[in-house]
Parts: structure tokens; sequence; C-alpha cells
């Protein structure tokens, strides 16, 4: 199930989570959207369910922008991985992962991008304690 919301530009199309990689696969065949600009979430704390993550794609046989959102769940907040359509797509669901913990099935590497490891929680969730200290780790030596 596909929902356009009017009157957006670019043109917004919501999916459900178990929609999402038929839509874009169908996306990138039908409508020439080769390009993957971007993956990011938006945490609506008050809203069930909680995250929107949200895609941005390009065509640039047609000039065209799409951005593509679906809601996930704070309890569950996984979603299929576009890394089979798009390869760039591992290093935006990394750092989404890293923000706001979404969990991409079927991406192998989502280790932290720009955290480090060991640090705890998702700096951009609405729920993140502003004055929180992390752990401290050692400085590698060179």
């Amino acid at each position: 199930m596909a929902t356009v919301l009017p009157d957006a530009l670019p043109a917004v199309l919501e999916v459900a989570p178990d929609a999402l990689l038929d839509t874009v696969r169908h996306l990138k065949a039908t409508a020439a959207f080769d390009l993957l600009l971007d993956v990011t979430a938006v945490d609506w704390p008050e809203r069930l369910p909680r995250f929107d993550v949200v895609y941005h794609f390009y065509s640039t046989s047609h000039f065209g922008r799409m951005r593509l959102k679906t809601r996930v769940g704070v309890d569950d907040p996984t979603v299929a991985s576009l890394t089979p359509l798009y390869g760039t797509a591992a290093f935006h669901e990394r750092e989404c992962h890293d923000m706001y913990g979404i969990v991409f099935r079927g991406n192998a590497d989502l280790r932290p991008i720009l955290l480090y490891e060991g640090f705890e929680g998702h700096p951009l969730r609405k729920d993140y304690p502003i004055g929180r200290e992390q752990p401290l780790v050692p400085l590698r030596k060179r």
C-alpha cells in the first residue's frame, strides 16, 4: 500500500515497511530513480509508530526527485536494507543506525560510522538526554 502525499515537491510517497523493497525496486526500474541521495529518519515521540525512515532519490535521466517514507515503531525499528539495489545505501544506513537506532535488515555492516565503539544510545532521538556523559575510551596508539 502506497500513499502519494498531495502538493508535495518533490513528490512524497509513503509506503508500509513490508512494501519498501518492492516499491523501491519498481521506482528504480520503471521511473529511472537511479541515484539514492540520502537515508535519514525523523523521530516523532508523541506518535505511533514513532519513526519515519526517509529516503531521497534522484533520476539522472529526467532530473526528477522523489522522497519516500516508511514508518517504524520504537519496539521494532526495522526495515529492509536497500543495499541490494543501491550500493551507497550501506553508508547512509550505517549513519541512520548510529543516530536513530534504525535496523536495516540485510545490511551486514551496521557498525558505527560517526560514533565510536561503545557509544551508548542514539543521539538524534528526541529522548536522548542532552547532558548524558559517555564512557571514556582509551586513545589508540599510532
